[in-house]
Parts: C-alpha cells; structure tokens; sequence
C-alpha cells in the first residue's frame, strides 16, 4: 500500500490546528522536547531526461505535503523524523516526446544542527537557520514513455540520502515558520525508466530538490518547579515557596517596595531594610524603631540600641570613665577594675592581684632585705676547681634564692656568670655561660619554673676589679643573681648589655673588650709561646 495524500494534507490541518489551539505551546526547548511540523512542498527533478532545478516553467506547477516529528537533543542537535508526498509529472525537452508520471514519497530519519544554540545566535533568536543531513526510503510509482517506448508502472522501493538548509522563523511563542531546500539522492536510475548499457551505464542519474515551507508547533508544558503559574523560562524569581503570591515574572509580591516580600516581611506595610525582615530602622543601627531605646542615634543591640563610644558595655550616658581603651574590663560606672585597689586599674598593672606603687607599674617592690640577699649570694657560690660543678656550700645559697622567687611570683630571676681575664677568651666566655646553668639547672631542681629563670655568661668581658691583681681577680670571678619584672627587659642586659659570642670576641681588639680593665705593660721582647693554654683558676 503506497502514501495517500489525504492522509498527509489530514496530518498538515491537524498540526495547523493543534498549533491554533495550544496557546501555552512555545517553539521547541529543553521544556518541549518534541515538536510536530506539517509542510507543503515542490520537487524539482534531474536525470537523463533533463532537469528542472530552480525551474518549473516548462511543467505544471504541482505541490505535495510533508510533515515531521522533531526531537530536542541539545541546544546544538535536534533529532527528526521525515515524510513527503508528490505526484510529480515531467516532460523531456531533451527528449522529444518522453515524459514520466510518478507519485513519489521520502521517509527520512536526520540529525539537525541549530545555529542558534547559543554560540552563534540565541536560542530565542527570530531567525534561526540550521543545517540537516541524513538518510531513508525513496518511495515511487512511476510511468510515461522512455526510448520511444511507452512503459508501465515501475515500483521503487530504494534508500537515499540527503541534505537540507533551513531558516526557521520564531512567529511568536506559539508557532514557527519554516522554509527549507532539500536535496535527495535515491539509489536508483528507474525514475524516467532512462537506464541500462546505453544509457549512462556507472551513474544513477535520478535526483531531486525539494522545497519546503511549513509551521512548526512543540508539544508538551513548560516546567514550573516551583508551582507558581509562571514557566521556569520565564521566572526571574525561581524556588518561590507555594503559595506565596507573584507578579508576572514570577517573584513574590512587595507591597511597600523594599525589596523584601510581603511573605518574608514582619512589617509589610511600611518601608524597611531587608536585614530587619523589612522593619524600619532611622538610625541605622541594625535595631528596628520598635525595639530601639535610642531610635534616633546608632547603638548596640545589647545596649537596646544605644551608643557606647569606648565599647565598654555601659552606655555613654551612664559612663563615667569615657574614653577607656578598647578591650578593657570596667565596672559599672564604665570604669576600669582595679582588683587590688592599689590605684593601678588591671588593664596597666601587671599584678592585678597584688598591691604595688604605678611607678613599679602595679607590683609589689622588692624589699631591702631580698636586693640584699641577692647581692650577697654571689659570695656563696663556688664550683670546683676550673669547672661548672658546683660545691655543696653552694646549695643553701640557692635554695634561699628558690624560696625568695616564691615570695616574688611576678619576678624573674637572671643568672649572670662571669670570670676574670686568665686563659683563652672562648674558655671563658664557655666557663661562664656553663656555671651559671649550673646554677639554674640546681634552682629548676627546687621547684622553680623553668619560664622564670634565666641564665647567660659574660666571661671576661664585664669586669668590675683589676685584673692585674689577684684580689681584682677574685672578684671577677661570680655568679650574680638579679630579679626583674616578668615581661621587662632582662636585668643583667640592662646592667651589661646582651651576652656576648665567640665570634663578637674574635672581633674586638687583642681578643676581648678592655673596658674595666687596667693596661698590662707587655714585658721585655721574648718569644711568644705558640698557644695560650687555659689557666687553671679557683
């Protein structure tokens, strides 16, 4: 059974009308998927009976329909389904007297590619021209005279391929124009019955264009996922909760223009800011009016919105103390603390806890009777003959030094050692840095904090007698304990400036400073030994 043409001119009227009667259809989309097209069409033919490719003047002017189901893919791709019918009729001016008749149909499955994807034009572009190619069936019954010999019904039943450009125009939401120029190439030869040995043997000469206008409707609804009449193409406002009432573009409605909607705002009658659910706030202070106990100045919340200029937590109307630095605890006058009442507010005593004059910056002063402790302990510590151990005369000195620290816990102790001017420089810069260690390793073992005492050596270098006499030397051998606020420069530092190195030795004239020591006359020209060995010394 071959195509019928009321079927297909029934098919093109039903595709008009669905097209009439969906008034919420739109030019096919990611929405709607699959579009319905009905088309009327003219072929044009070309073989070896002649051709009349862009021109039909020479035969009657006839005209088929087509129609197609188009699928969406992309916005680059579209996948369709394809259908023409004609009766076609042809006389050769090539030929003299021959002519064919033949009812003639295409089915055709294509790929299209859309040039308004995006890249090139808008997918909502009023022009939109694309490409197709791809291939099917060519359907034929055909008769006339061929050769001088007139010949009967030949059935075709052949593939083809083909190509076509179209232009598609975007009418309105609801229907599409499309013009379209098509070029098939079935597999066969038997159209105008012009085939055999003498005839072109190698070629099959039978071809057509086809030309093409139609209307194109998608089928199918628009997605509105959040259910508010408005499609999701549309909806500048998508994800509007159910329920809520919307404008023309979908988003929720805003009776006083603030910009927060009327469902989300607590004062919908009255222009607000959007961080207050739409109340009002003159000051803006992030407080709304009705809760602002200082409406018209910007405050704190925690204050009922009103000022406090020192961010103390007492408004500024209450302070007392204005101006207090940023960070401080205050009472409730807005006044800082002062835990000890020693005059000396928390904030700038550093020991809030215990009384002490602001001219020691809050802390209790070091009593005449510890400075004299500490000076005298230095008479008390011996080591072992020219080494860091200590003698266990030493260990009630220092044990009364770990006691004094408990008595002074905002204090840190220095160890400073030093020897006098006997032997090599490094010797004893590296003899007075291991006593004093000595000496805060035995303290550490009584107790004291490791954070509260620290220990460092000036060797020969801070010298406070002659070291030209043994009694200079004597002296110049100690270990002197200091105590300093904890926090403040170190105390030996501030007395002698930081330890020195090795390597600062070595830079210094003859070997090591000369300050505090007396000149040495050098003694008649002798030959110098070769090395300074180390000295032995008590």
């Amino acid at each position: 059974m071959f195509f019928k043409p009321q079927l297909l001119r029934g098919a093109a009227l039903g595709a008009v009308m669905l097209g009439m009667v969906a008034p919420h259809a739109q030019a096919q989309t990611p929405d709607r998927k699959t579009a319905l097209s009905a088309n009327v069409g003219l072929l044009q033919y070309r073989g070896n009976m002649g051709s009349d490719f862009w021109n039909r003047s020479g035969n009657d002017l006839m005209v088929g329909g087509g129609g197609a189901i188009t699928r969406y893919l992309s916005p680059s791709f579209d996948v369709a389904l394809l259908g023409y019918y004609e009766t076609y009729k042809f006389s050769s001016e090539l030929r003299a007297g021959e002519n064919f008749d033949a009812r003639i149909g295409m089915v055709d499955l294509g790929i299209k590619l859309k040039l308004n994807n995006g890249k090139i034009l808008k997918e909502e572009s009023f022009i939109q021209p694309y490409l197709m190619g791809g291939g099917g069936m060519f359907l034929a019954n055909s008769s006339g005279r061929a050769n001088g010999q007139d010949f009967g019904i030949n059935q075709i039943r052949r593939p083809e391929v083909f190509g076509q450009a179209g232009l598609r125009f975007r009418l309105s939401e609801v229907v599409s124009l499309d013009l379209t120029t098509s070029y098939h190439y079935p597999f066969t030869e038997r159209v105008d019955n012009l085939y055999g040995p003498t005839v072109n043997p190698d070629k099959l000469y039978d071809r057509f264009l086809l030309h093409q206008a139609g209307i194109t409707v998608a089928l199918g609804k628009a997605k509105d996922e959040d259910k508010d009449g408005v499609s999701d193409k549309k909806d500048k406002c998508p994800g509007t909760p159910a329920g809520v009432a919307v404008d023309p573009n979908g988003c929720p409605l805003d009776k006083d223009g603030d910009g927060v909607p009327d469902y989300q705002d607590k004062c919908p009658d009255v222009k607000g800011v959007a961080a207050l659910q739409g109340c009002p706030d003159r000051d803006g202070d992030g407080i709304t009016d009705a809760d602002d106990k200082c409406p018209d100045t910007p405050g704190k919340a925690e204050l009922g919105g009103c000022p406090d200029a020192d961010n103390d937590g007492v408004i500024d109307q209450n302070d007392k103390c204005p101006g207090t630095p940023a960070g401080v605890k205050v009472d409730a006058n807005g006044c800082p603390l002062d835990r000890d009442g020693d005059g000396v507010p928390d904030y700038q005593d550093r020991c809030p806890d215990r009384a002490g004059p602001a001219s020691n910056k809050g802390c209790p002063e070091i009593k005449a009777e510890a400075k004299k402790r500490l000076q005298e302990a230095t008479k008390f510590i011996n080591f072992e003959f020219n080494k860091a151990v200590l003698l266990p005369s030493s260990y009630p000195t220092l044990k009364d030094l770990a006691a004094l620290m408990s008595e002074y816990p905002d204090y840190t102790m220095s160890i400073a050692g030093h020897t006098d001017s006997k032997g090599a420089d490094d010797y004893n810069l590296r003899l007075s840095y291991d006593r004093a260690a000595s000496a805060r390793t035995y303290m550490l073992s009584q107790g004291v904090p490791a954070d509260r005492i620290e220990s460092r050596g000036y060797g020969e270098t801070k010298p406070i007698a002659d070291n030209a006499k043994a009694a200079g030397q004597a002296l110049n051998r100690r270990v002197e304990f200091d105590l300093y606020l904890t926090g403040e420069p170190n105390s030996a530092e501030v007395k002698y400036g930081p330890a020195p190195t090795i390597s600062e030795l070595q830079k210094t004239p003859e070997g090591r400073p000369t300050a505090g020591k007396a000149p040495v006359k050098k003694a008649p020209a002798k030959k110098a030994p070769a090395k300074k060995a180390p000295v032995k010394r008590k």
